[in-house]
């Protein structure tokens, strides 16, 4: 028989690591996470607490018994349909009941939950489509024809057979036509938005059914859950420098890891209410947000998308407790004019990150209402958080220290060395969160880890250093990327879907300063010859607006008559980035 360990044992740790004389006291240093998939934290919490509010949409309630049973349901319809284990399943909304029932319902059927951004266009899923090999996807009716118009531009072969279509009101029973106190929750351009019901799509060769339908069904289909902590479950995708998103291949055991040691790390437990507004596609909303909250039994109350009214309400409303979010949402609360009326005294944590928070910002929540801004750092492919402040040793303008069972490092991204503590260098992170590598992409795998100190490194493509006591801090990105409000944009993807315009020779994707998103997407253009005179930059970036995500399209565009290249012949974006940055200073 094993002999039992002690808890804090400093398992695969360098004894040097500075960030332990810090570390608080009540966390493990490391954690062996639950070897059970995702499903059983759902089920665990249904059985604990079948009549406790699992999920909150304005006014609708949702138990965790009316979850669990919800999704068995949908499991059962989604077999029927002829998913099997492994199959790749597309989820395709913004936040809102539906997005959970459905995550945990692929999940319940053995299969792998593809989460896709709702801001993409018909250009863009594709892709999404096409890649994972996804047969089966579910919606919300506002979203399904681009997804209709996708699929038809795919061959036969690759199409969609099965598309399960919802309204954002099939959930809501009697709470669109609330009135009183409740009815501040829902004000007149929501109740329109979440109450309009579109037609359904025709899709060739497809099946189309309604949300109602797929949940008609007994669970007499339902398969045997099967799948185990190294299974494939979620198959979220990420840009990079150069091609097409690539998907990152999570297993239950990595999500898992993130989603317990979140609510280990936030003091999550079953009395907590958590505002899920960072959305749910995103792997912040699905692991730290939806995933820690549904393993600790707590209360999800969930905004489609952001409006600062809105979220003063909620927390007010609802009494939350934890919030993570953006900086820019928390911002934009702040500037509120009706700020005054909202309650943010039930409050015990705020944090987030994919921007950093302004310290001005973060003095006043410390000042006026106790709160300190935990920052943290995390990528698609470590499962969110590889990195966050110890909520009572909040640094400024920080990473923090990296998350349990995390060993982060710094090394010179050439000789691939550790570089001495304070110089800079590409972060790089070992651990159980982190993904299994690119999915149908071995090359890219490859280039993503090495090895040191004879483990497996993920390299961040972030340059940043470490101070004395184990802090890291970002300098700089060894990619290509822009954030913009916390939404990574990728210019290899932009300028791809950029040269679909038949006016656009050649097109360069740099960032411009932002004074509200902190960076924003511009695109040196150069146009073809028969265009000039008769396009205008406002031309390209309407064009953009329809083809590509929101957060995406360039909001500046400017007209060159060529491109800086080098010698072999690549663009000099770097010199165009220079260029730009000099406008800014």
């Amino acid at each position: 028989m094993s002999q039992p360990q002690p808890v804090n044992r400093p398992v695969d740790f360098p004894a040097h690591q500075a960030h332990y004389k810090v570390w608080p006291k009540r966390l493990p240093r490391t954690m062996d996470a639950p070897a059970t998939s995702l499903w059983h934290n759902l089920a665990v919490s249904a059985l604990r607490f079948p009549d406790k509010p699992a999920l909150v949409f304005f006014n609708s309630v949702l138990t965790y018994r009316e979850v669990l049973q919800q999704a068995e349901r949908l499991a059962a319809a989604l077999a029927r349909m002829g998913v099997r284990q492994g199959d790749r399943v597309m989820l395709n909304m913004q936040n809102c009941p539906q997005w959970v029932i459905a995550h945990f319902a692929i999940l319940r059927a053995n299969a792998v939950v593809v989460p896709v951004n709702p801001m993409n266009r018909a250009q863009e899923l594709g892709h999404y489509i096409l890649d994972p090999d996804v047969k089966v996807a579910i919606t919300t009716a506002d979203l399904a024809a681009e997804l209709a118009k996708a699929n038809a531009q795919l061959a036969p072969a690759e199409r969609l057979t099965h598309l399960i279509v919802t309204h954002y009101c099939d959930m809501m029973g009697d709470a669109l036509d609330d009135a009183g106190a409740g009815q501040a929750l829902m004000p007149q351009a929501w109740t329109q938005w979440l109450g309009t019901r579109h037609p359904l799509p025709q899709l060739d060769g497809c099946l189309v059914m309604r949300w109602a339908d797929a949940l008609a069904g007994d669970v007499s289909d339902l398969p045997t859950h099967c799948v185990g902590p190294q299974d494939l479950a979620v198959l979220p995708y990420t840009s990079g420098t150069t091609g097409l998103p690539k998907g990152c291949m999570h297993p239950h055991a990595s999500i898992m890891h993130n989603a317990v040691s979140t609510a280990l790390w936030g003091g999550g437990n079953f009395s907590n209410v958590i505002l899920s507004v960072v959305p749910m596609f995103h792997i912040t909303g699905m692991v730290s947000v939806l995933h820690a909250t549904i393993y600790s039994g707590a209360t999800l109350v969930i905004m489609p998308r952001w409006d600062r009214e809105l979220a003063g309400h909620l927390i007010s409303h609802w009494g939350v407790t934890h919030w993570t979010n953006i900086p820019t949402m928390v911002i934009d609360l702040l500037a509120s004019p009706n700020f005054a009326a909202f309650d943010l005294s039930s409050l015990v944590y705020i944090g987030g990150g994919g921007a950093a928070m302004p310290q001005a910002v973060a003095q006043r929540l410390l000042e006026q209402y106790g709160l300190s801004y935990a920052e943290g750092y995390g990528l698609t492919e470590t499962a969110a958080p590889s990195h966050s402040n110890p909520h009572d040793r909040v640094k400024q303008q920080c990473l923090g220290v990296p998350f349990i069972s995390c060993d982060a490092r710094v090394i010179d991204p050439l000789t691939l060395q550790e570089v001495p503590q304070g110089e800079q260098g590409e972060i790089i992170m070992s651990g159980p969160q982190i993904f299994k590598g690119y999915w149908k992409r071995p090359d890219a795998t490859a280039d993503a880890f090495i090895t040191h100190d004879g483990k497996r490194f993920f390299r961040s493509g972030d340059l940043g250093h470490v101070d004395a006591e184990g802090y890291f801090f970002i300098t700089d990105r060894l990619k290509r990327m822009i954030n913009a409000s916390g939404f990574k944009v990728w210019p290899a993807e932009v300028e791809a879907l950029m040269f679909r315009h038949p006016a656009i020779q050649e097109a360069c994707i740099i960032s411009t300063r932002d004074a509200y998103r902190g960076e924003s997407v511009k695109a040196v253009v150069v146009l073809r010859a028969d265009f000039k005179g008769t396009t205008r930059e406002t031309d390209i970036i309407d064009w953009c607006k329809d083809n590509m995500a929101a957060y995406k399209y360039p909001r500046v565009v400017e007209f060159a008559d060529a491109l800086p290249k080098s010698g072999a012949g690549k663009v000099m974006w770097r010199a165009l980035q220079e260029a730009e940055a000099a406008r800014n200073a």
